[in-house]
């Protein structure tokens, strides 16, 4: 009788650990995975720099620039005017970050002067001054490279155009800067100068010359701007959505270097 009892006891144990056991797996296993399981995603392989990738968007972009400034120069209306500058920015919005990507991975160096992608190293303002000459900028490469960030974006805008923040939060900076809207933009910082391209969707990448780590050329999502995040001092000058700046790459303007006055 005794064996009956003991018996029963444990077929009554073990329905009672099975149907315990089909209730809470769910959440067992869910909690397994975030705080025991191990497996990781394999890391993607580090960004190559593209040299004839960026060539080719060098030769596309002039090629598409003056077929824009041939339009430019016979439009009468300002109907036809703002056609092809609202056609010229797409086509900037488009085509500059293409060519930013192609850098990825080129070793960053403080004095680093190289004008092709992996083919040396390169500082963060000569990224910036390459980029732009080779989209059809007239500037002045290495006497932009050198300047400090807001003379670089004070070249291409008057400072009443520039979006200038010093002791605010990151989150409130950025929310700022999408609030303004879409675009290209140089972005100044304490010690560094870099793109920062928010899109319609209001994505923000990062693009720069990091002297961080990984010290190269970097394309950074919102979360991932440690530089852009922990700078004092932020000033923006979106190039891409003033109609003055479009209409000077349209006719080849010379983009003098801005000086302080005397």
């Amino acid at each position: 009788m005794k064996s009956l009892k003991r018996i029963t006891i444990i077929l009554l144990l073990a329905f009672g650990v099975t149907l315990g056991w089909h209730h809470f797996q769910p959440a067992l296993l869910d909690f397994y995975r975030k705080h025991f399981q191990t497996t990781e995603a394999p890391a993607l392989p580090p960004a190559q720099p593209d040299p004839e990738r960026y060539q080719e968007l060098i030769e596309e972009l002039a090629r598409e620039r003056l077929g824009l400034t041939e339009r430019y120069a016979h439009a009468r209306t300002a109907r036809e005017i703002s056609d092809v500058i609202n056609e010229s920015r797409r086509l900037l919005e488009a085509r500059l970050p293409e060519m930013m990507r192609c850098w990825l991975g080129t070793p960053w160096d403080f004095n680093g002067t190289c004008q092709t992608p992996g083919s040396g190293k390169i500082a963060c303002g000569y990224f910036v001054s390459t980029i732009l000459r080779d989209a059809g900028f007239q500037v002045e490469r290495i006497r932009l490279a050198q300047q400090p960030s807001q003379r670089i974006i004070r070249t291409f805008l008057p400072k009443d155009k520039m979006f200038i923040r010093a002791g605010l939060s990151y989150e409130k900076f950025l929310d700022q800067v999408v609030a303004r809207g879409p675009g290209i933009r140089i972005v100044g910082l304490d010690r560094h100068v870099a793109f920062l391209v928010v899109t319609p969707e209001e994505k923000i990448h990062f693009i720069h010359a990091s002297g961080a780590s990984p010290y190269c050329v970097v394309d950074e999502s919102r979360h991932d701007a440690t530089s852009l995040q922990n700078s004092n001092y932020r000033v923006t000058g979106n190039l891409t959505r003033h109609p003055e700046i479009i209409h000077g790459w349209l006719t080849g303007s010379d983009w003098p270097t801005h000086q302080p006055a005397a």
